[in-house]
């Protein structure tokens, strides 16, 4: 759902970058909040960061020639709140433009409100208010995730279609069911992979489990804050370095629905990028080149997470 530029018009870029600027000072301010209390913050972001990076690199067919791709705003939400999830997903979409031409810099104030604001801060109060209405235990709690991640999918491609709509790319009434219907169909792979994901973290380090999610997990081989980020980093390089190479090769849902509405010819892709469609020019070969661009791109997003995430949360308790 990656907005390219030449997509959204100008003003309304303009308008999504404050909007997204000022969510991120409010996010800055309520993650350094949460950090005075949780130990976890630092590293739990920082690996958060880097899976949701790696996972987006992970498309998969959803039929009719289209592919999805994970957003992980409800996900991160659900570990270290709203504020921590929106910039996580700030975080990766400004190394997916920059290095990897992967949504417009012009449009990233855009992609940031509609994945970052859209996804994971108005997201997270349905999240919270969904599991309130259901039964204690992990059934409910996981259930709780699986719905509002689809709705997460489904609220973004809706503000997506939107801000077409208001720059004159394709009518509302032809870019939002077209939007909506494509990713209402990637949300299941959205809900699935986020209740897989929190499981097994939850499973591993119980301890970063929120109070209101209203389960009892433990462990019997409970893994500590150094042994969570060893793990959770081997896993999102594996993921980008030998996993992404075997993703599917068919446009995503808004590369599909401007392809068929006939405004794919808008697009301004960014060819000066570093790693231009997550690929290393030197390298010949197509699957090394792309997990290379995977490898490196994850360990970018995590020391610029951990670094970050350091910096926000500035008590001693939020790092190791």
């Amino acid at each position: 759902m990656h907005i390219p530029d030449g997509f959204v018009s100008d003003p309304v870029n303009a308008a999504m970058g404050v909007v997204a600027v000022v969510a991120l000072a409010a996010s800055v301010r309520g993650l350094r909040k949460e950090s005075a209390t949780k130990t976890f913050i630092a590293p739990v972001f920082a690996v958060l960061a880097t899976f949701i990076f790696a996972a987006q690199m992970l498309n998969f067919p959803i039929g009719g020639g289209t592919s999805g791709h994970f957003l992980g705003a409800v996900m991160a939400a659900a570990v270290l709140g709203p504020w921590g999830a929106c910039l996580a997903l700030a975080l990766v979409l400004g190394v997916q433009g920059v290095l990897f031409g992967d949504g417009g810099m012009l449009a990233l104030g855009s992609n940031i409100v509609n994945m970052g604001v859209v996804g994971g801060i108005l997201a997270y109060p349905v999240l919270r208010k969904m599991r309130s209405f259901l039964p204690d235990g992990a059934v409910g709690f996981y259930l709780a995730v699986g719905v509002t991640s689809w709705l997460s999918i489904v609220a973004a491609s809706a503000a997506c279609a939107i801000e077409l709509a208001v720059s004159g790319t394709s009518a509302l009434d032809v870019a939002l069911p077209a939007m909506v219907g494509t990713h209402a169909l990637i949300g299941f792979g959205e809900a699935a992979v986020s209740v897989v994901a929190l499981a097994a973290l939850f499973k591993g380090a119980p301890s970063v489990q929120p109070a209101w999610a209203k389960m009892s997990l433990s462990s019997s081989f409970p893994v500590n804050e150094k042994r969570l980020v060893a793990v959770g980093l081997a896993l999102a390089l594996v993921l980008a370095a030998f996993v992404s190479p075997f993703a599917s090769g068919f446009p995503d849902g808004l590369e599909k629905v401007a392809e068929d509405k006939g405004f794919i010819s808008a697009a301004v892709s960014d060819v000066t990028a570093p790693f231009a469609d997550y690929q290393v020019a030197a390298v010949s070969s197509e699957t090394l080149s792309t997990g290379l661009a995977g490898l490196v791109g994850s360990l970018l997003v995590f020391g610029v997470a951990f670094g970050s995430g350091r910096s926000v949360c500035a008590s001693k308790r939020a790092s190791f």
